[in-house]
């Protein structure tokens, strides 16, 4: 029989605390009552003895603790989930923004997922492209890896986000099966109508799923909005056999609402008042990416954070790169020099990279081209540091060339329109066209058959 409690002990922020509570189990879904009769919903986060704290994901104003009761629903919170969730919008907790129904479904998934055994996963291979060079030469996306863009507060990764959602695509052969699952977290309304827009513009939106939590929806429904957007990936991957493509941001309003959340329930604090399990939270996140054996699915992740202050020792970004494999950094200075997109490719990695390029998967040459630009713009950054103390005039006639190639790679492979979209066999012939500024034998890094296939004399 279920039991409804009339009266509360407490109601804090988007929290309220019942006592002499029975058969309560963490993370159980609560039905909250009012006596105007409206109901909302919420979760149980922590339990004491017979004390349950239960998290509201509406806001608790109106609520107090005689005009409200609880039950508690003895299940998880769970998404309904079909293919119809194509091409809709939906909020924080998975209910339809877009205007349209609600999703009817058997199929309904636990948001916390389901752990993947590490026998059962398949090793990342394919490649994924993104249209942008600095990415897919440099920084190259494979399918099933989590690769994080870290950013900074007004930098362009919103624009970023948006153009790898219009132009990602996989092989043809597999094109068909490909979505996109884009969760954004803590947004403005004008980035959400611009995301909006992006897509519907670009014709994508029938292959998006979008789940929006705004700035003005409450902290507890940011700390649901990626697991509701990784459950529906992991639905279409694993049981309907898609490549999925996730991208959640920003992943910085998401810790934040996690900090807000742990403060209120008195937790004791770790790293700048972040929780102590901030590390293990995330890694619940990132490491729903990935691929099975048996199945024909896969899902790829491309978090998205604002670094506090541009600090990469902050442990959101610190963090998130122990879990991830590798990341792409945004670079305020290159931002300031006009250049889109501001990737800063000497910090940024991508460790599966590897395994994914080459012969079969982009082209023979990738690796070494990738390798050869890493070397010689590493170069251009001690010879302009030179520079500034004895003057470009005084360098040597090399060190004049390289500073040519870093000017080059720069303002014509780095800096691209925000709608243009390069295929790879064009990202790599551009990359030699800059390459072929120095002189052959500066070119260390590439093979002799590539340089005498490619190498513009």
């Amino acid at each position: 029989m279920k039991k409804e409690y009339l009266r509360l002990d407490k109601v804090q922020g988007p929290l309220i605390i019942v006592s002499e509570v029975e058969n309560v189990g963490y993370d159980e879904i609560v039905e909250i009552r009012l006596s105007d009769g409206s109901r909302r919903q919420g979760r149980v986060v922590q339990m004491e003895q017979d004390k349950a704290i239960i998290q509201v994901f509406e806001a608790t104003q109106g609520i107090s603790v005689i005009n409200a009761s609880v039950s508690f629903t003895g299940r998880p919170f769970e998404l309904a989930l079909s293919k119809e969730i194509l091409g809709r919008e939906f909020n924080g907790v998975g209910a339809p923004r877009d205007g349209g129904i609600p999703i009817y479904s058997k199929n309904r998934r636990n948001v916390n997922g389901r752990p993947l055994n590490p026998v059962a996963r398949k090793y990342p291979r394919n490649f994924i492209q993104t249209g942008v060079s600095s990415i897919d030469c440099l920084t190259t996306l494979i399918r099933g890896q989590k690769l994080p863009i870290f950013s900074g507060s007004g930098m362009a990764h919103n624009e970023l986000a948006a153009q790898i959602v219009r132009q990602a695509k996989i092989s043809a052969d597999e094109a068909d099966n490909f979505c996109i699952i884009f969760a954004a977290m803590g947004i403005k309304h004008d980035d959400a109508s611009f995301f909006r827009q992006s897509f519907k513009e670009a014709g994508v939106l029938q292959k998006v799923v979008m789940f929006t939590n705004l700035a003005d929806d409450p902290i507890v429904e940011r700390v649901i909005t990626p697991r509701c957007a990784l459950t529906a990936a992991e639905y279409l991957a694993f049981d309907e056999g898609m490549h999925v493509l996730v991208i959640l941001t920003d992943m910085t309003s998401y810790c934040e609402a996690l900090r807000e959340l742990s403060s209120l329930r008195e937790e004791v604090p770790s790293r700048k008042g972040y929780p102590g399990y901030l590390y293990s939270d995330l890694a619940s996140l990132y490491e729903r990416a990935g691929m099975l054996n048996d199945g024909s699915g896969s899902i790829t992740q491309i978090p998205i954070l604002t670094m506090p202050n541009d600090d990469i020792t902050h442990p959101i970004p610190d963090l998130t790169g122990y879990i991830t494999e590798g990341q792409i950094v945004l670079s305020r200075g290159l931002q300031q020099k006009n250049i889109y997109p501001p990737v800063n490719i000497l910090p940024s990695l991508s460790r599966l990279m590897k395994d994914g390029i080459g012969e079969g998967y982009t082209r023979e040459d990738h690796a070494d081209v990738s390798n050869q630009i890493f070397s010689s713009y590493s170069r251009v950054q001690d010879i302009q540091a030179l520079a500034q103390v004895i003057g470009e005039e005084e360098l040597s006639e090399t060190d004049k060339i390289f500073m040519e190639f870093g000017r080059a790679f720069e303002n014509r492979f780095l800096n691209q329109h925000y709608d243009e979209n390069r295929d790879i066999d064009e990202t790599l012939d551009l990359a030699w066209d800059i390459l072929s500024i120095l002189p052959r034998n500066e070119l260390d890094r590439i093979s002799q058959e590539a340089l005498d296939k490619y190498y513009r004399s």
